[in-house]
């Protein structure tokens, strides 16, 4: 049988000849975060598995490193090239013998670390365990060349992650603007809108059920239902991501239509109660899961690509928010949801602040698109430029 060389799938042509196994022990040493509770505030970093903790007077170590966490998230490394301090949660790296700490960055990103994980409860590593992992190292020339290739894709990364993080807080900033009035649009002849009118919810819509009486065997094959998620992770919904319910010829159960907005009746924390998602696709026969409610507005009073983002401003969820009930799981009652009033403009500034808003979700989607085919894109040269 013909030994498999030690080479990448993926290699820059001026490189060849086999890379060299080595064992990580031997290419760098390990050093242990510590407590930094006694150290006063200063200008020094301090970081843990989750990233920048806070800032103290004094440095664990100073120059180029590749973090890796000794407990809990273990398999997101971190790369530093400054003064810092690691908490005890958090392994660095120092004292590299021929191998570019770039490259031992890049090469720990492609290292399956749940594979050495040392606990069944939350995940453990330790200096013994990530000493002993073999690798495989290229000539210094080559890790440079690898190293710079990646470096520039993540700098890509951090540059869309970045402009997606600003583009939200726009858009944040514009929605407290709108919703609170500070900022209204005029209409196509340059006069301003009619002045914006309380309306209670009961007044403008009615609530609907979730599916009832069903069983977990009803689930997995049937007809399409929404599931909690897709509502609590988008303004609007996917119907690509619903579920499957068994509907028999004999149930009651409602359906739902385009404009229906639909909000989560329960939630862990009292912060994302009701937090509501907007049906925009006409549909023929969709239900809605039982942990959850519909409201059916009035079309001609509210738009339902305004209520997208009506619902989900800080106006209304400094409404809603309080009639959460509970202890350990908190819930909403329907009772008091359309007892509550929004303040809502004409139709048609209703239409050009959705339209604005949408335009801003579009940008967001399309760096959003671009952020994950260039993680995506990452992900596959690690896969390629590694033996």
């Amino acid at each position: 049988m013909k030994e498999k060389k030690l080479v990448p799938a993926l290699r820059f042509p001026e490189f060849e000849g086999e890379w060299n196994i080595k064992q990580v022990d031997k290419i760098l040493s390990i050093g242990s975060g510590r407590d930094y509770k006694h150290l006063s505030t200063g200008k020094i970093p301090v970081y843990g598995t989750g990233g920048y903790m806070t800032s103290v007077d004094d440095f664990l170590y100073e120059g180029e490193s590749v973090c890796i966490g000794r407990k809990g998230s273990i398999d997101k490394p971190i790369f530093l090239n400054e003064k810092f301090w690691t908490v005890d949660t958090l392994f660095y790296t120092h004292s590299f013998v021929k191998v570019k700490p770039s490259f031992v960055y890049a090469l720990f990103q492609n290292i399956n670390w749940y594979k050495y994980n040392e606990a069944s409860g939350v995940p453990s590593l330790s200096k013994t365990t990530i000493g002993k992992i073999q690798i495989s190292l290229p000539t210094l020339p080559e890790q440079q060349k690898i190293a710079s290739f990646l470096t520039s894709v993540d700098e890509k990364i951090r540059l869309l992650t970045e402009k997606k993080a600003l583009l939200e807080q726009y858009k944040k900033g514009v929605m407290q603007q709108l919703f609170s009035q500070q900022l209204r649009f005029k209409d196509d002849n340059g006069k301003d809108f009619p002045d914006w009118e309380e309306k209670r919810l009961g007044e403008i819509g009615e609530t609907l059920n979730g599916l009832t009486g069903k069983t977990k065997d009803d689930f997995g094959e049937g007809k399409p239902y929404i599931q909690y998620k897709q509502i609590f992770d988008n303004s609007k919904v996917n119907i690509q991501d619903c579920g499957l319910v068994k509907i028999n010829s004999s149930d009651n159960q409602n359906m739902l239509k385009y404009g229906d907005i639909l909000f989560t009746t329960s939630s862990e924390t009292p912060n994302e109660i009701g937090t509501s998602s907007v049906l925009l696709d006409e549909v023929n026969e969709l239900y809605l899961n039982s942990f959850c409610f519909g409201y059916r507005i009035q079309l001609k009073i509210l738009s339902p690509k305004f209520a997208q983002f009506l619902f989900r401003s800080n106006n209304f969820r400094k409404t809603i928010i309080p009639l959460a009930q509970g202890s350990t799981r908190y819930n909403i009652s329907k009772n008091s949801f359309i007892k509550l009033s929004v303040m809502l403009p004409s139709i048609k500034e209703q239409t050009k602040i959705a339209d604005f808003l949408s335009s801003i979700d579009t940008k967001i989607e399309k760096v959003a698109t671009q952020l994950q085919h260039t993680q995506q894109f990452k992900k596959g040269l690690l896969q390629q430029l590694f033996v």
